[in-house]
């Protein structure tokens, strides 16, 4: 399995972060926030009638007719959770005892998780106590709102951190060290690696993405055309195209080559777009909203054609598996939360000429 966001209202308390499922993959918590929309089109008034209909010109024309992962199981057996965090064989000076998370990552058998203070706690799922946990930043409202497991391009292990303290940290996976620090003009609410290792995106609150050197922090990239601010990003596996989301309710799809201008526009249903994941083999695009609607983007067919799940709840979060056959769905609810299981249609055309 694989990844999840938690909305930060619908949380519990558990006592063993081990009743947490290996997901290969990260968890990210979607952060509350409110943000002022900059205008598009020439116009003082983000939601004028005129403005909208010269973003809905810009965004593209989709066919969501299509279904590529069909529903299969539903569970209630998982939760969204705040773990009760009790031993650590490593820490920097600042002990933590409770910890409310705000966004988890798991991957390779390490999972990394941030907090509303600023935490950063990393565990081996293998292991029965907590490896390393500290503050990044003891300022004030200096939440952690995104962590990431990477590789550098030089191959090691690496963990990112991003904080409304406008940082980004780096640190080594081998032995908890950070190794690098960059700043920036807004609160970070997003980061993500490219699949080399080499460029990092970096969202936040801004109606600008950026684009950074992973190594020097080095901005190399601006990308502009969103009207709000930044909660999501993903890179497709092949490295050359960039996924953003944005609380103006669209996805922006970026070529890494060619920064100047966004390639697409896939707009949402109703809310901000929250959540962006592609397939380990490229060939779909999920995006979640806040509530209530999952997109599924077929990458082949130019982003044309789409899947629309329509469920009922707060969206905790999404995550494919790693072979691709799965798609996880959390609903974060107090009384009803659990996660969904849709599994990918195959068309057997083989077999059905047979049969």
């Amino acid at each position: 399995m694989a990844e999840f966001h938690f909305q930060n209202d619908e949380l519990e308390f558990v006592d063993d972060i081990n009743d947490f499922t290996n997901f290969d993959g990260e968890l990210l918590a979607f952060s509350e926030s409110s943000s002022p929309t900059s205008s598009l089109c020439n116009t003082d008034d983000p939601f004028d009638s005129d403005v909208e209909d010269c973003f809905d010109v810009e965004c593209k024309q989709v066919k969501r007719s299509q279904t590529f992962y069909d529903f299969q199981f539903n569970t209630r057996l998982i939760k969204s959770t705040i773990v009760h965090f009790q031993k650590c064989t490593r820490s920097l000076p600042l002990p933590l005892s409770r910890v409310q998370i705000s966004t988890m990552c798991v991957k390779d058998n390490l999972l990394v998780a941030g907090g509303f203070h600023g935490e950063l706690i990393c565990k081996y799922l293998n292991q029965p106590e907590v490896e390393f946990s500290t503050k990044v930043t003891t300022e004030e409202n200096a939440i952690t709102n995104a962590v990431d497991i990477c590789q550098s391009p030089s191959g090691s292990k690496c963990i990112i951190a991003g904080n409304n303290d406008a940082q980004v940290r780096v640190f080594d996976a081998a032995n908890f060290i950070c190794i690098n620090r960059f700043c920036f003009p807004w609160s970070v609410n997003n980061t993500s690696m490219s699949p080399d290792g080499k460029l990092m995106a970096v969202l936040g609150d801004s109606t600008e993405c950026l684009v950074s050197e992973s190594h020097t922090g080095k901005v190399v990239g601006t990308l502009k055309g969103h009207m709000d601010y930044s909660f999501a990003s993903a890179w497709h596996p092949d490295g050359r195209i960039l996924a953003t989301g944005n609380q103006d309710t669209t996805c922006r799809l970026w070529d890494i080559r060619n920064m100047s201008q966004s390639l697409e526009v896939l707009k949402g249903r109703m809310g901000a777009i929250r959540a962006l994941k592609f397939t380990s083999d490229g060939r779909f695009m999920a995006m979640a909203e806040p509530a209530d609607f999952v997109h599924i983007f077929d990458t082949q067919s130019g982003y044309e054609e789409a899947q629309e799940i329509d469920l009922f709840g707060e969206i905790a979060g999404i995550s494919f598996s790693p072979d691709t056959e799965a798609l996880f769905v959390g609903v974060a609810d107090r009384t009803y939360g659990s996660v969904l299981e849709f599994n990918r249609r195959r068309n057997n055309k083989y077999l059905e000429a047979i049969f």
